[in-house]
């Protein structure tokens, strides 16, 4: 015979009418009592049957969130997914991945307690496959921000490839032929997608862009600030700078600043995402728009949809990027 709610009721030293109530989110029970009970589902590989949580339990009116870590970079989509999900009476609980097999167990745990109705996800490092696992079994997912490849299950993106043709057509607007890239991680598909887009526009204008001019990058501000600091170092001349996101064009403007350059007289510099720190660098920095809220918005939407078994549910979700021109790709009195 299988697990069964005894064996985890005998495992946590509880009644079987507790470990019911842990399972189906009902009643005030001690955080302890709910940490032993979820510990012995673990630990005995349980996993409850719709009869164990009762046939009357309805919904938790919860849902799960699993993100990187609690940085700043998550915070619009995050607050337009909270904004979304309290309008239709339903709670958010957030789960983080910075523990890796920990992360993961810990979700486990969430997920056999039928802790929330569904969960969405932003980028998955090494867990896509457990996150496919827990689609096909059942659980609702949306992804947020594809960064790998499509999913077999509902996501929510952007045009990633066609931000970097907007940013290439844009640095060729205002005249400027010779530019470097700074990267994203390889193993993201955004990473590729930018890049391609961004590469393509310059060859129909008969420029290749070189292997030498592309500098893989890690999302961070030190890291491609070192990076522009050693290309002019090496005496690489180029007239303007494409990076992979605002942290890194941020980096990017520190480094031209320390070597007496002008932006954007000299070089101009284009980023991506516009997070809110995109407005305060100086000068301002032109970038490509990811429509952060509009994403957590649409993701949360999506999710209730299949959480509610709705028929026009859609499958998925793109949202477009769009160009936002500022300062350090134009110069004051420009058009």
């Amino acid at each position: 015979m299988g697990v069964t709610i005894a064996d985890v009721a005998s495992r946590a030293g509880v009644s079987k009418t507790t470990v019911s109530r842990v399972l189906n989110g009902k009643g005030e029970i001690n955080e302890n009592t709910v940490l032993k009970v979820r510990k012995a589902i673990s630990e005995l590989g349980y996993v409850p049957s719709a009869g164990a949580v009762g046939l009357a339990r309805g919904t938790t009116q919860m849902i799960g969130m699993l993100v990187p870590d609690l940085a700043w970079a998550w915070s619009g989509i995050v607050q337009a997914v909270v904004e979304t999900l309290e309008a239709e009476g339903f709670g958010l609980r957030m789960l983080t991945w910075n523990r890796g097999e920990e992360s993961l167990r810990r979700l486990g745990l969430q997920v056999a307690a039928k802790s929330f109705d569904g969960l969405l996800v932003i980028e998955p490092e090494g867990a896509m496959g457990y996150i496919t696992e827990l689609h096909e079994a059942g659980l609702p997912v949306v992804l947020i921000d594809d960064r790998f490849q499509r999913p077999g299950f509902p996501y929510v993106a952007t045009t990633n490839r066609e931000g970097g043709e907007q940013a290439a057509r844009h640095l060729l607007d205002v005249g400027r032929r010779r530019p470097l890239v700074v990267t994203g991680p390889d193993a993201f598909g955004c990473t590729r997608e930018r890049l391609g887009g961004f590469v393509d526009v310059f060859a129909e204008a008969g420029i290749e862009i070189d292997q030498h001019r592309i500098i893989c990058g890690d999302f961070q501000f030190e890291r491609c600030r070192s990076a522009i600091a050693g290309a002019l170092a090496d005496g690489l001349e180029f007239d303007s700078v494409f990076a992979h996101n605002d942290p890194s064009a941020a980096g990017v403007l520190t480094a031209l600043h320390e070597a007496g350059l002008w932006v954007p007289q000299d070089v101009a510099v284009v980023g991506f995402d516009d997070v809110e720190m995109a407005s305060y660098t100086y000068p301002a920095l032109t970038t490509i728009r990811q429509p952060m809220r509009e994403m957590g918005a649409a993701a949360a939407r999506l999710l209730l949809d299949h959480v509610r078994g709705s028929p026009e549910a859609a499958p998925s979700c793109v949202i477009p990027t769009s160009l936002v021109i500022r300062g350090s790709t134009l110069q004051p009195g420009s058009n």
